[in-house]
Order: C-alpha cells, then structure tokens, then sequence
C-alpha cells in the first residue's frame, strides 16, 4: 500500500520502515503513526519477510509526539481551554492507554523489529525505540524524556530495561542521555559510528533471516509473552493510567508556555520550558 509520511523498502528477507517527516525531525502524528502501524502489519503479514529494520529520515529516529499546532490540531494537546474536566482528562484517556496498545503492538508481531536510531530519539519515539526487540544507535543518537518538564509521562518500560534508580534518574528531569549512556544502562544493544547504522542493523536480520522462521516467532514470543505474565503487562497498564493523570494536572507553568508558544510558537515554547535545564549533561549536541 501507498504510504506518505513512511517509506517502505523490501529488499530480500528484509523490510526497512523509515520514518518520513524529516521537517518535523520525524514528530508523530496520527497520519505517521498509523501508516506505521498499518506497515508493521503489512510486512508482518508477508511470509517472504523475516525482519523489520525500523528507522528515521534525517537527522532524527523521531522527536516524539508532535506538540505544534497544525490545520488538523490548531492548538497543543496540553491546552485544556474550552474543555471541561472530564472532556480534558477522556481525551488524555483515550491518548494514553491507545500508546500503550501501540508499544505493544510491537510485542505481538512474529517478525522482530531491529530499531536503527540515527539521531534524536525524544519522547514517543525514545518509547518505540525502547519496544522494539533490538535497538542498535548510531554514535550520534541522543535519547530522553524532555517532555516531563511541562507535565508528562515517561514509560515503565524505562524501568524494566534500565532498572528503577537509573529511570529515575533521567525520568525525574527529562535529562538527555547519549547512546554510550543508553548502552550502559542496557537501553541499546550496541553504538556504531553513523555511516555503519543501516549496514549493521542490516546484517543483524540477515542473520536472523537465517534461522528457521518458528524457532523466531516462537522464541520472540517466549520472551515478550513471558515479560508480560510476570508482570510487565500490568505495568503497562497502569502507566497508561497515570500517564492519564500526568498529562491532565495543568499547572500555570503551562500557562506560562503556552504564552511563549502565541508569541513565538513552538521554538519559544521549548526555549522556555528547556533553558533553564541547560547545559544538558550529555555536552553540546543534546543542546540543539
């Protein structure tokens, strides 16, 4: 199928998904994240297909989620003006527990997702990162949860992988992280230089191309399915829950914000809200 915000390579065994807004530094939006959901399925479905390589166009894996106000959404998501409590908190409902259906979705593939993160990784695109089965970064990525620090979640996810001190850590400032950090806490498999990103990730499914196609959905599943009975699941499911709640205590920092994001738009918003966490503690190019 036609895609406008993903292309979708299939060369051999191998789909490459690349995300396509490189404008927006790959940002979500509901037109990308559905086109690569729907090529998950696509290449999932495909019996000729033995691995998904997942990555970004440009300079980034993906910004996250896309806070700019657009035709579609003329103003930020944060901004509850016009809307009662509970409309405010149904839509934050509805947005958070569907992310945690979309993290897992990933899970319940039978083809595994190698992740080949190039550059930044914030936000939702630092969680789809985290979900898929193997993360490989380019020696430029840069990762983190900047979003906190206008009221936001981070992931459970997070602190299964790296444990709960070190998702403090970096959940509890939206600190930036580099990648030889995120392989030390186990957030990535391994960190190449740039030019060797997609060769890489490349040869690692071909390798895996090479064993017989249930040994891999099988053992996937044991994994993932696993995870989920001790627990992970549940995790999960709460986070959606209180991601629910984080997303809808408005403050007047947003206010704040949003005051900087009229007058200056989204730039102006992110100086206001990030400056005064600055220098990052990961040196120049987590300050860009």
């Amino acid at each position: 199928m036609p895609y406008q915000h993903l292309l979708y390579d299939k060369t051999g065994p191998v789909v490459t998904l690349t995300l396509h807004r490189p404008e927006a530094l790959n940002a979500l939006n509901p037109a990308l994240e559905a086109e690569l959901h729907a090529a998950l399925d696509e290449a999932d479905a495909d019996r000729e297909v033995r691995a998904i390589i997942l990555t970004g166009a440009g300079r980034a894996f993906s910004a996250g989620y896309d806070m700019a106000p657009s035709p579609e959404q003329p103003r930020s998501r944060l901004d509850p003006s016009g809307l009662s409590l509970g409309e405010y908190l149904k839509v934050w409902w509805d947005n958070d527990t569907d992310n945690v259906r979309k993290l897992l979705h990933l899970w319940q593939l039978g083809t595994p997702v190698i992740a080949a993160v190039n550059g930044w990784a914030m936000g939702g695109g630092f969680w789809y990162a985290l979900a898929c089965d193997i993360t490989l970064a380019s020696e430029e990525a840069v990762f983190g949860q900047p979003e906190v620090r206008h009221i936001s979640n981070t992931t459970f996810l997070f602190a299964a992988l790296a444990g709960w001190k070190a998702a403090h850590r970096y959940a509890l400032t939206g600190d930036h992280l580099d990648a030889y950090e995120a392989l030390r806490l186990g957030l990535v498999n391994e960190v190449v230089p740039a030019a060797q990103l997609l060769p890489r990730a490349r040869a690692l499914a071909e390798r895996i191309a090479k064993v017989p196609e249930p040994s891999v959905r099988l053992n996937k599943a044991i994994t993932c399915m696993g995870l989920q009975a001790a627990g992970l699941y549940g995790g999960l499911l709460l986070n959606g829950v209180l991601s629910t709640l984080a997303h809808a205590s408005h403050l007047p920092l947003r206010d704040e914000l949003f005051v900087a994001m009229r007058q200056g738009g989204m730039r102006a918003f992110l100086e206001k809200r990030d400056a005064p966490f600055r220098p990052e503690p990961f040196g120049p190019k987590a300050q860009g």
